[in-house]
């Protein structure tokens, strides 16, 4: 599939702000989950690599939502360096994809209509977000 650079432009911003979005999120959920309480029964090590793994998460959500909003058109200009960031942003964003449906127990949101909602509302994100990147990846080859 093949869009116009102007379009494909715009879906990359459109990733970059659900990117910033997703930062908005991850700092609500440590309070939603009670990460407080649940860290506590942690050894001090492994509290905090959780807690840095998790800031750079956010700190990586924003480095791409910058990214993607200030520099969208860079990265559909035919070169190495471009189709090596979009693959990458491809196969990341497609492994997310996959996670969410065959790492995380259906225990976890099955039966519950918020987490269901979560559930799904993520796996449409990262389809999206995955798609984006692929048909931007396309378009420069």
């Amino acid at each position: 599939m093949t869009l116009a650079p102007e379009t494909l432009v715009v879906h990359l911003r459109i990733v970059g702000v659900l990117m910033a979005a997703l930062v908005l999120v991850n700092l609500c959920v440590p309070a939603h989950l009670r990460w407080r309480e649940e860290l506590a029964r942690l050894s001090l090590v492994n509290r905090q690599i959780v807690q840095v793994h998790s800031a750079f998460i956010v700190l990586t959500l924003g480095l791409l939502s910058a990214l993607l909003l200030t520099t969208a058109g860079a990265l559909l200009e035919p070169s190495p360096l471009g189709r090596a960031v979009l693959l990458g942003l491809t196969v990341f964003w497609t492994a997310r994809l996959l996670i969410q449906w065959f790492f995380y127990s259906p225990e976890i949101w099955r039966g519950d209509r918020f987490r269901t909602a979560i559930h799904y509302a993520f796996s449409a994100t990262w389809a999206y977000v995955a798609a984006v990147f692929a048909v931007a990846l396309w378009s420069t080859s």
